[in-house]
């Protein structure tokens, strides 16, 4: 493509983005498809020469948009906004042209500086004190922009840790920075996002759940008790991640009560707003800030509610010393004569490379002003205040928590499950699309109006659905709502592909065993085992190996239950699961590793492994996992045909022999106490 095609195709391209855009709700917001439906549309190996471009884009609404879900859609509830803009999308399409790498600050002058205004910008913009502004010379503080919120929490956490085990070392340097870190312990609410947990594991500190209020707020009482406990039993509270927004509910932890005892007790008070940080550009909505002045660090997402898309996210901290200290690294070719006068971001961060993402905020913000920012957050509130006067009028359903900002939880009288069946039915018929989460025990679901497009009519339209969908599941009549509004220009193909597609788990894409579930969210295992476990890794891809093609190994024997029956706050993509053990009130990562439970989970007391009867049964809906132990069968030699539960070719009472096999070729056994492979003839 040369600079004249570039110039005409980037001008369509721009044509087909606002078409998309302006005509998007036309489209279901959530695709009809299976996973494997891309396979058929493209072909299996890349092309020997150029294609033209029309024939690209017209590849884009045959392959891309049937499996697009349409964050932009006014009929997207689900999760929270994920917006975007013109002045956004333009900014990043000059970012990208540019496509500056700005680590320090020589390597792009403009990047860096730009982003320090932008952020002095927003903090002043959501009342932030000036301890957290680059302009205030006397402090270190200052913001940087980050990839997720996620990204802010581990950041901080882990210049949080280093700052506590050097103050704690300084009056007790007989201990070494690995035993302070094994006594370290950080706090969150029970309602916290799972990003906060995930955090703790991979920073290998325990983190401890504190149980909220009846308004989903984590109270100081609560906290103190925590942290007198702690300290009684030897331990070190360093941190405690503060949520203004939750995920479940858009609860609000009361600041006022956690941030003088965070000060009080030394801890580190971050504050996560990653959604309810853009409502604060109102000054109405900073009633939930008070005690902001008591954090150490603070983040939310522009990407989110502020029409900057993703990935923005905007992090403050008071002093940019305790991140240096935890990421600073000075080889020679990263040092330039400005080094020391100038901020270098690389030290702000755990990646080096970093986007010029300052300017997509920054054209947002001018775009927009201040006042055009206010009005898009008011409107988002007062059409959620709009939805909620709908449900409370309707005495079939149930408001189990406070509305605050955008988001309204509601649910059904009765029964969970009634909710649950609801939510599915919804969803399925792509016509609008929200997530549950789980409140005290309550499966509720949550609307977010997400989309700067929503109108009132938007809204009716919504509830409408909800209403007639579920008068369809009371009448017991099982067909989806006609649809109304979408066409499927898709159709035919959607329907050949179905015929081509054989939609069946693989165990390809199963978790692996050192990624098995544990309760609550899913676990990163730290390669630390490494040290005390020296054939792990072997172990652990000998018992992920099957002959079964396509058929995988159920590595967790747990049982899968409703989200409606967990009392912790879940992030809202994965299977919540009962535990197959009472589990200890922390959650820490490997100083006191899961190998213990991943072999006794797995091995239940023996070395054989079980398969299931019919493991194709096992569709992706099923709310109830098989509880035996997993065994895995080699036939005897001589032996012949496939897997049978256990009774090939009629052999005597349906026994086959276990054999264990080389590495190269099948599977093991291992002792679940030491690891060590375990000679078995025949079980």
């Amino acid at each position: 493509m040369d600079f004249e095609q570039y110039r005409k195709h980037g001008k369509e391209m721009v044509d087909y983005i606002a078409d998309y855009l302006q005509n998007i709700r036309e489209r279901r917001v959530l695709p009809n498809v299976k996973p494997g439906y891309m396979r058929h549309l493209v072909p299996d190996h890349a092309p020997q020469m150029g294609e033209d471009w029309n024939q690209i884009m017209d590849d884009v609404e045959r392959v891309i948009m049937p499996g697009i879900t349409h964050w932009q859609s006014p009929y997207m509830h689900a999760y929270f906004p994920a917006l975007n803009s013109f002045p956004s999308l333009l900014g990043d399409m000059l970012s990208d042209a540019i496509n500056c790498i700005g680590f320090t600050w020589a390597s792009s002058p403009a990047a860096t500086e730009l982003e320090t205004i932008v952020m002095d910008w927003l903090g002043k913009m959501i009342g932030l004190p000036s301890e957290f502004l680059h302009s205030n010379k006397q402090t270190m503080g200052g913001g940087v922009i980050q990839t997720t919120a996620s990204d802010c929490t581990f950041v901080t956490l882990l210049a949080a840790r280093s700052d506590a085990i050097r103050r704690y070392r300084a009056n007790n340097n007989d201990l070494e920075d690995a035993e302070v870190n094994a006594r370290l312990v950080a706090y969150c609410s029970d309602q916290a996002h799972s990003s906060v947990e995930k955090a703790g594991l991979i920073g290998l500190v325990k983190m401890r759940f504190l149980p909220s209020d009846e308004n989903l707020s984590l109270r100081g009482s609560t906290l103190q008790k925590a942290i007198d406990e702690d300290l009684q039993a030897g331990l070190i509270p360093f941190y405690l991640c503060a949520t203004l927004g939750t995920t479940g509910a858009c609860a609000f932890d009361n600041l006022k009560e956690i941030g003088p005892i965070c000060d009080a007790e030394g801890v580190w008070m971050h504050i996560d707003a990653a959604y309810a940080g853009t409502a604060f550009l109102c000054p109405e909505y900073r009633k939930f800030m008070l005690g902001v002045e008591h954090a150490q660090s603070f983040a939310f997402n522009p990407s989110k509610w502020m029409m900057v898309h993703f990935d923005c996210s905007a992090m403050w901290v008071k002093n940019s010393g305790a991140l240096h200290k935890t990421f600073n690294v000075d080889p020679l070719y990263l040092k330039h004569e400005n080094s020391g006068a100038a901020i270098d971001y690389m030290h702000w961060q755990i990646a080096l490379s970093r986007r010029f993402r300052a300017l997509k905020l920054w054209f947002v913000i001018r775009s927009f002003g201040v006042e055009g920012l206010q009005k898009h957050v008011r409107e988002g509130v007062r059409l959620a205040q709009y939805f909620e006067d709908k449900v409370r009028k309707d005495d079939r359903f149930d408001l189990p928590a406070v509305r605050n900002l955008g988001m309204v939880v509601f649910r059904l009288k009765g029964d969970n499950a009634k909710t649950e069946e609801l939510l599915q039915a919804i969803n399925r018929s792509g016509k609008l699309h929200m997530v549950p989460a789980s409140i005290k025990g309550n499966y509720v679901i949550r609307f977010t109006v997400t989309s700067q497009y929503t109108t009132e009519k938007d809204i009716d339209r919504d509830w409408e659905i909800i209403q007639k969908t579920h008068a369809r599941l009371e009448s017991e009549e099982t067909d989806l709502l006609e649809d109304e509004v979408f066409e499927d220009v898709h159709a035919k193909e959607v329907a050949k592909d179905k015929e081509k597609t054989t939609w069946r788990k693989s165990r390809e894409f199963g978790m692996s065993l050192v990624l098995s579930n544990v309760p609550m969210s899913p676990k990163v295992v730290n390669g630390s085992y490494a040290a005390f476990f020296d054939n792990m890794v072997e172990f652990a891809k000998e018992i992920t190996r099957t002959d079964y093609a396509e058929k995988p190994i159920r590595l967790s024997p747990r049982r899968r239950i409703h989200l409606r029956d967990q009392s912790k706050q879940q992030s809202l993509d994965i299977a919540p699961l009962y535990a197959n053990r009472n589990h200890p009130f922390f959650k820490q990562g490997s100083l006191d590793s899961k190998v213990e439970e991943i072999l006794e989970s797995y091995s239940n007391g023996g070395y054989s492994i079980k398969y299931p009867q019919d493991l194709s049964a096992l569709a992706e809906t099923e709310q109830e996992e098989f509880t035996d132990t997993i065994r895995v069968v080699v036939p005897t030699k001589g032996i012949a045909g496939k897997y049978d539960g256990g009774k090939s070719n009629g052999e005597a009472g349906g026994k086959m022999r276990v054999q264990t096999r080389d590495a190269s070729n099948g599977v093991r056994l291992f002792c679940k106490h030491c690891g060590h492979v375990v000679d078995v003839d025949e079980i």
